[in-house]
């Protein structure tokens, strides 16, 4: 978990490019920031208390069982999305996870499938829409829900409507279902939250760039409003571009011309190597690139 959380926040921090580039882009920022208002109050008032009080009380293998019941609920919405797409082989591999882990992991309770290795395929409505060609939509803070884009809050509000807790459940029951759904959500993210709250100056800002630089990685897609369909690789630093880079590298330091005098003025000679080397060590003036890469899972 130490190792997530730590992943994550270089995720989140490296991220953070996407608006050193200029290729964030918020049309609905005046709305996005009051509702980003709205639910961390809510949050900060009654969500995350409930949610520690939850994590505090509550066995982890308790935990792992709902968060492993709940995970096999969205392997049936996986089915549905890749059925969409026309990919009949990843829909095949969801539904026998469904079927694994439903028959014998007590109602999806253990995750059998995961242990054995099976190939885990969760996507959403909003991963479908991205493939037919809704790619560069723009991001979208959904009521409670929190980071979206408006792509994922339309697939997500279809979801909501055709859950598979209301096909388990009924009535009071579903209400119950996604009660118990979202508390075990907000308590898996508590270290991640606690840890953006010591670090971001702008949570705002912060959770945004991270959500849209991950989502563009994870859908394949670009960041709205990006020059030259510009989507940030996570291998590059805050300073000289690739080519600037390149460009440092490909130019030589400068040397003493001695070809006339080779061995008349030793000391003028040994001293020209060090009169260079503050160039040498400072890349042309500028830092040396520094390349770190993490995946997006």
């Amino acid at each position: 978990m130490k190792k997530l959380l730590t992943l994550t926040l270089l995720t989140i921090g490296l991220s953070g490019n996407a608006l050193a580039e200029g290729v964030a882009y918020d049309p609905y920022e005046d709305y996005n920031r009051f509702m980003f208002g709205v639910n961390d109050r809510i949050d900060r008032h009654f969500l995350s208390p409930v949610a520690r009080g939850y994590r505090a009380v509550t066995p982890r293998p308790v935990r792992s069982g709902i968060g492993n019941f709940f995970n096999n609920l969205r392997d049936i919405v996986s089915v549905g999305s890749n059925l969409l797409r026309l990919n009949i082989s990843k829909a095949g591999s969801d539904l026998v996870r469904v079927g694994i882990n439903t028959t014998f992991g007590f109602g999806g309770l253990i995750d059998i499938a995961s242990e054995a290795q099976m190939p885990n395929n969760k996507n959403t409505l909003g991963d479908t829409f991205a493939s037919w060609g809704c790619k560069n939509s723009n991001y979208f803070v959904y009521p409670l829900l929190g980071p979206s884009t408006v792509r994922d809050a339309l697939g997500n509000t279809i979801t909501s409507v055709y859950s598979p807790e209301k096909l388990a459940f009924g009535g009071a029951g579903y209400w119950a279902a996604t009660g118990v759904k979202t508390l075990d959500t907000r308590a898996n993210l508590l270290d991640l939250t606690d840890g953006v709250n010591q670090v971001a100056l702008d949570r705002y800002t912060f959770i945004r760039d991270a959500y849209m630089a991950a989502r563009a990685k994870q859908t394949g897609t670009t960041l709205p409003g990006s020059e030259d369909d510009y989507v940030p690789s996570f291998e590059e630093d805050s300073g000289n571009t690739g080519s600037e880079a390149t460009a440092t590298a490909e130019q030589p330091a400068a040397e003493p011309d001695n070809t006339a005098q080779p061995s008349a003025e030793p000391a003028a000679n040994s001293a020209t190597p060090a009169a260079n080397t503050p160039a040498d060590n400072t890349n042309g003036g500028r830092p040396a690139p520094n390349t770190i890469h993490e995946e997006i899972i």
